[in-house]
């Protein structure tokens, strides 16, 4: 009997996954995975925990706990620093029992602490006064504050410069500009893709902007058990420290959950930004389909199953497509989470899990523009030909300069001349500016003027 062939882990466990992200695309969304996972989130719950146990021992009014040494403080904070798949597994393994995912937390952190005499000596303050959703609305939080700062704005700033060094080598490059999908004023291409650039940085400022927030006060947002207990301490005042020391802006207002406001604003800025990118997608696509843009060819694709010759624009499809998803996912979030009924309910809980799932989506679809952006390769005849074609497009110059001068129905005898004609030439226009009773530099700006030179302020507009 032959032996079964082993399954190489890694792949076996891509092509079985639920989610493309877990599956096909891991690999590009790699660095959300210790932030975003069960085993994220278990991290971070940790970490708040044993900074909440810290931040106590060292409250001079809560006599029970003597102030943790630093060697004990450094170990408590090893175990967040030092976080693997196996301590994670080891909580799962008592969440089992406990059906109850920071409860067994919880225990987990009493016996990974139990060697520390200190930490043995206040062992039942982990936790202390704590609502699950103390410590995982902070838990969250930080996962929106680290994934924001260490992945998604390095990687929207890397689209809006990608872009911008596009902007940048064809800021002077005429280029037809359609409006309604039909030939009009001239525009350069630098200047259609720093309109995008800026565009985007207008939201990449304001997803920096946003406050994340978080709280600890307890089962109903009042510190009923707090003041219970140690009425002498200013629980308001050490709550505000301790989530503004883990980098957070305190939330004074709340019922049992942080209200998740922040989130919304936060996961709409995103949709901005992306409906933004979506909608350059689908204008480079086109740019692409009329032969304004080439696509670098690369050694060993293949475009189309049947038509050897096709180099497909993928990547941009591959990002709109992808953008749509993460949209989807953001605007539920957005108009899910700060809602729940009277002081708190579940709901939120499953759902934001899925948080991972919006930003995986969008880091996809960053990547797959940034790949399309590297391959494009402008075609500098064919938008010559292209503006060589439609000279009509000068009738609102020579109507405008008319008005000028006093001619009458200016636009009207232009609309009469180019409208709906396919044969307007050089030549047509300059038979058209002889005859009319202006100065004759004037006709002779005119008939110098050309699609190509007829470009306005586009080029120093496109400049930084």
């Amino acid at each position: 009997m032959s032996a079964k062939k082993e399954q190489p882990t890694q792949h076996y466990a891509e092509v079985m996954a639920l989610s493309p992200l877990d599956g096909r695309y891991i690999a590009k969304v790699a660095e959300l995975k210790p932030i975003f996972s069960e085993f994220g989130l278990i991290r971070y719950r940790c970490k708040v925990e044993i900074e909440w146990l810290i931040t106590l021992s060292f409250n001079p009014e809560i006599t029970e706990i003597t102030p943790f040494s630093s060697a004990t403080v450094t170990a408590l904070r090893s175990i967040v620093e030092n976080f693997s798949a196996d301590d994670a597994l080891a909580v799962k393994d008592i969440e089992a029992t406990t059906n109850h995912d920071v409860k067994a937390v919880e225990y987990f952190l009493k016996q990974s602490t139990a060697h520390l005499p200190e930490v043995c000596a206040a062992t039942e303050f982990f936790h202390f006064a704590c609502t699950s959703e103390d410590i995982n609305n902070l838990s969250y939080a930080l996962m929106l504050a680290d994934s924001r700062s260490q992945v998604m704005l390095p990687l929207l700033q890397n689209v809006v410069d990608a872009i911008d060094n596009v902007a940048d080598a064809y800021c002077g490059t005429a280029m037809l500009a359609r409006t309604h999908g039909q030939p009009a004023s001239p525009t350069t291409l630098g200047k259609e893709f720093r309109n995008v650039t800026d565009r985007l940085r207008r939201q990449l400022e304001q997803i920096k902007r946003i406050e994340i927030l978080g709280k600890i006060n307890g089962a109903t947002g009042n510190f009923n058990a707090h003041v219970i207990t140690y009425p002498e301490v200013d629980w308001p005042k050490l709550s505000e420290a301790f989530v503004t020391g883990l980098g957070l802006q305190w939330n004074k207002m709340t019922t049992q959950i942080e209200p998740h406001d922040y989130m919304a604003e936060l996961f709409h800025a995103f949709v901005r930004f992306n409906t933004i990118m979506l909608d350059f997608n689908r204008d480079v696509w086109s740019y692409i389909s009329i032969g304004y843009f080439k696509q670098k060819v690369v050694k060993g694709e293949v475009g189309s199953s049947t038509m050897p010759h096709k180099v497909n624009p993928i990547d941009f499809e591959n990002s709109e497509g992808n953008l749509g998803l993460a949209n989807a996912i953001f605007e539920h979030l957005a108009s899910k989470l700060p809602i729940s009924r009277w002081q708190r309910d579940l709901t939120d809980s499953t759902v934001l899990r899925n948080i991972g799932t919006g930003f995986g989506y969008t880091a996809l679809a960053c990547h797959a523009a940034l790949k399309g952006i590297s391959k494009l390769e402008v075609n500098e005849v064919a938008l010559q030909q292209d503006l060589e074609h439609n000279w009509a497009v000068l009738g609102e110059a020579i109507q405008t300069v008319m008005r000028r001068y006093g001619i009458e129905e200016p636009y009207e005898k232009l609309k009469e001349l180019t409208r709906g004609q396919d044969n307007i030439t050089q030549a047509t226009l300059s038979t058209f500016i002889d005859t009319l009773e202006i100065p004759e530099a004037v006709k002779q700006e005119l008939r110098e003027l050309s699609p190509a030179s007829y470009i306005g302020l586009a080029k120093s507009l496109s400049v930084k």
